[in-house]
């Protein structure tokens, strides 16, 4: 064997040495890497450590999909340990999709049952029908409807501390750009000519269940509320409708609100002709609803003071529509603004608890169904 053959053979086994130790390390490195992260299967234990993390639940998303996430979130100790946890819980099928507060080093069982944990969920809001922006407080009774803003308030909680204020959704409202705001082209005119007034996004926010993310800016959150509400409505046909009645889609919804706060849903589609017939006459809507709008104590009857009030909204002090809508409106009651009843009535009266409404087109008729109103109990003041 010459020299250079063995000096070559040296070289061969220093390299295999070599790669023999990088190797061993890069294992050691693997197992101690795996072993501080809790290992391939490894479990935290407990409910969580304090340090709050929101966890974004899609549509149609499991518990299973969730793994990943969550374990390079640091919720959970390994994707095994909540796969497994995931798999053996009973109701595993019904994850329902939000924003949820859970924790990092959560055990994986306690962060399957935070995930199937309602009270868990943050960013989640479900509004009636005939909401405001602003609380509504009910004369002669202790009752407050909450309103959007304070609703909204209180879903963007991650914390008990970590809260958007009504006042900082409120002042957003009142002042953020439009654009910024998601309000749709078709609105911009009305909205903008209120300056800066809160409540001039009313009724641009649907009822029903909404999601936001609710470590988002206030600006970012009304904006997904509002974008996501003005699509619902476009899909109702209200650009089309708006050519068809005559009037804007942004009156559309003003109508609606009207309707949705004066009548029940079997008489939407009269009320609506009422408001049509009495724009084209042309005659004052005196919708009492209207007068309530801006009243800081509400109920069903209204003042012969109330009424003089000359404001945006008095509708017996004003001719035409409200300067906004006075509620955010259903579907049911867009749809019949955009679907009107045929009819010659100019005037409507409930008068009775069980929402049974009289339809007239001569006031002396319209009389006769207010003293039955009277009686039935439905127009009594608490003032």
């Amino acid at each position: 064997m010459s020299g250079s053959t063995r000096v070559r053979n040296r070289q061969t086994s220093v390299a295999i040495n070599v790669t023999s130790i990088i190797l061993s390390l890069m294992v050691v490195v693997v197992v101690g890497f795996v072993w501080a992260t809790g290992g391939a299967d490894r479990d935290y234990t407990g409910e969580g450590n304090g340090d709050v993390v929101m966890v974004n639940v899609a549509a149609g998303e499991s518990l299973s999909s969730l793994a990943d996430q969550l374990a390079g979130d640091g919720v959970v100790a390994s994707t095994s340990a909540f796969s497994g946890a995931a798999s053996g819980h009973p109701r595993a099928n019904q994850l329902q999709p939000g924003w949820y507060r859970l924790e990092k080093r959560m055990s994986a069982e306690a962060a399957v049952n935070a995930l199937l944990d309602p009270t868990r969920q943050a960013g989640t809001v479900d509004f009636p029908t005939g909401i405001r922006f602003e609380d509504t407080y009910v004369v002669g009774s202790d009752d407050v409807r909450k309103g959007i803003f304070t609703m909204i308030s209180e879903a963007s909680c991650t914390s008990e501390e970590d809260c958007i204020t009504v006042e900082d959704l409120r002042s957003t409202a009142g002042t953020a750009d439009l654009n910024a705001l998601g309000v749709p082209e078709w609105a911009r005119g009305e909205v903008g000519a209120r300056g800066d007034d809160p409540r001039r996004l009313e009724g641009l926010i649907t009822p029903g269940i909404h999601s936001f993310d609710p470590s988002a800016e206030a600006v970012e959150i009304l904006n997904s509320l509002v974008s996501d509400s003005a699509m619902q409505y476009e899909e109702t046909g209200i650009l089309q409708a708006s050519e068809r009645i005559g009037l804007s889609p942004y009156e559309i919804i003003v109508s609606a609100s009207m309707i949705q706060m004066e009548a029940h849903q079997q008489d939407f589609a009269k009320v609506s002709r009422v408001i049509l017939n009495r724009l084209e006459e042309p005659m004052r809507m005196q919708f009492d609803s209207t007068v309530n709008y801006d009243l800081e104590d509400q109920e069903v009857a209204t003042t012969d003071e109330d009424r003089a009030r000359e404001t945006a909204w008095n509708t017996y002090a004003m001719d035409g529509l409200p300067a906004t809508p006075i509620a955010s409106p259903s579907i049911e009651a867009i749809q019949a603004v955009e679907n009107p009843e045929e009819g010659a009535w100019l005037y409507f009266v409930t008068i009775d608890q069980e929402g049974t409404t009289i339809f007239t087109d001569n006031f002396d008729d319209h009389n006769a169904a207010i003293q039955q109103s009277i009686e039935g109990g439905v127009l009594d003041s608490n003032r």
